[in-house]
């Protein structure tokens, strides 16, 4: 448990420290969320209708920005070959490391989220609720963005692999969260697609530590 609890806190302290962590993930969502109105003119009736479509996908994208560093930076030093032989499983390396990215990123792009849908004319009853799907779809984000930075562990041009290995991969989470948003405010039940959120995050939650494993040890051999 304590070197669960140090690689999380390291994994935290390199996510703040390179770039400013999560700040720069907000700023792109919001410059991504401002700059749609403009274009589209701002007329509420046309973008209120697709507020919650247009904010998942800001969050899709946004969360794609520090991917790239996930495992690349520790292949790169060296740490890598060093948590591979350390105390916890690999498999369990890779899941920390999505929790800290959920952490550092997630977390302060849900709390951006409501901000974000506001913006582009989502009523303000629906703010809760976005960031509440904002929240738990991130988590599936993180997990499937660590095992497309797996993947992509060592490729020249990393981050452009990550994006076309994950961006598919990031489509359920998007319809099943707008669709939610969408729902509630046709005043229509939103459980079955919170329902399917949540069992794409724990599909995610189970699956990309044991493939994330496999790709690194593929990459280091």
């Amino acid at each position: 448990m304590r070197a669960v609890t140090v690689l999380y806190r390291r994994e935290l302290a390199l996510a703040w420290g390179g770039g400013g962590g999560a700040l720069l993930a907000c700023a792109f969502l919001l410059c991504v969320t401002t700059m749609i109105p403009l274009a589209a003119g701002g007329d509420p009736r046309v973008l209120s209708p697709v507020a919650s479509g247009l904010t998942w996908t800001a969050l899709a994208l946004a969360s794609l920005l520090s991917l790239e560093r996930m495992f690349e930076r520790d292949h790169e030093d060296g740490a890598l070959d060093l948590l591979t032989t350390g105390p916890l499983p690999l498999e369990a390396v890779v899941a920390v490391k999505a929790l800290a990215h959920w952490s550092a990123t997630g977390l302060p792009l849900a709390v951006a989220a409501p901000v974000a849908a506001l913006a582009l004319g989502q009523p303000l009853g629906l703010a809760p609720l976005t960031f509440s799907t904002a929240l738990i779809g991130g988590l599936g984000f993180s997990f499937t963005g660590a095992l497309g930075a797996a993947l992509a562990l060592g490729a020249r041009r990393g981050g452009l692999l990550i994006a076309v290995i994950v961006l598919p991969l990031f489509i359920p989470p998007v319809v099943f969260g707008a669709g939610g948003l969408q729902r509630a405010a046709l005043d229509q039940p939103v459980g079955p697609a919170l329902a399917l959120l949540g069992a794409y995050v724990l599909f995610a939650a189970v699956i990309a530590p044991l493939a994330g494993a496999a790709a690194v040890r593929n990459a280091q051999g």
